[in-house]
């Protein structure tokens, strides 16, 4: 890792709400940086949880990898609270409006942009499928890889609601996230970290499949 770096997982709980149903979820809050500064991976659920895990810490960008209502309710808060931007695909705009239609983000991730915090690189990673803007963030220096809902321990995210697509999803982890290194660790937006290389072999075979 690259000295003072690192990285903090924070579990908040809450609903995921969509197409009508609504789940009792977990989601994973991560937390990059150092003793100075740090971004924020998907502001789930719970601001003030947030706002305690970073301390005295400056908070330089709240990086939503998708804009279900479980990754980005306390987004305007924490943004608030600490004046903080909050990134977002522009594919995903409208999930956003269903959450909060009076608040927009307050810029674009774009493909193959580049965020810097703590000297650690991040670079963004259009990766559709679970929804339309999902991105991930690639931080080749920590060997990390912070996925959301596309990637998880033991398979694809889920495409089954709306705004949602099977072969995408699939063509995404194919074409973005396999070709990382095998050692790339996984954090995922729900449950357990996993590797690109431990999961590789079965997405594999969706691949082959010609999705």
């Amino acid at each position: 890792m690259t000295a003072g770096a690192r990285i903090e997982r924070l579990v908040t709980s809450g609903t995921f709400t969509l197409d009508g149903g609504c789940w009792d979820v977990d989601n994973n809050v991560w937390i990059v940086g150092d003793d100075t500064e740090a971004i924020v991976v998907d502001a789930a659920h719970d601001a003030e949880a947030v706002v305690r895990a970073l301390g005295a810490r400056a908070l330089r960008a709240i990086v939503c990898t998708h804009a279900h209502n479980d990754h980005i309710a306390a987004a305007p808060e924490l943004a608030a609270r600490t004046g903080a931007p909050v990134l977002l695909h522009a594919g995903d705009l409208e999930l956003w409006k269903q959450t909060h239609p009076d608040r927009a983000p307050d810029a674009e991730l774009t493909d193959g942009q580049s965020l810097t915090v703590a000297g650690v690189e991040l670079t963004v990673l259009h990766t559709p499928g679970h929804a339309p803007g999902a991105v991930c963030l690639h931080a080749p220096r920590l060997s990390a890889l912070f996925s959301g809902d596309t990637l998880f321990a033991g398979g694809p995210g889920a495409t089954g609601r709306s705004y949602s697509d099977f072969p995408t999803i699939i063509r995404s982890i194919g074409d973005r996230l396999l070709t990382l290194p095998g050692d790339t660790v996984v954090h995922t937006g729900h449950g357990d970290t996993t590797t690109v290389g431990a999961e590789a072999p079965h997405l594999q075979e969706w691949i082959d499949r010609g999705f």
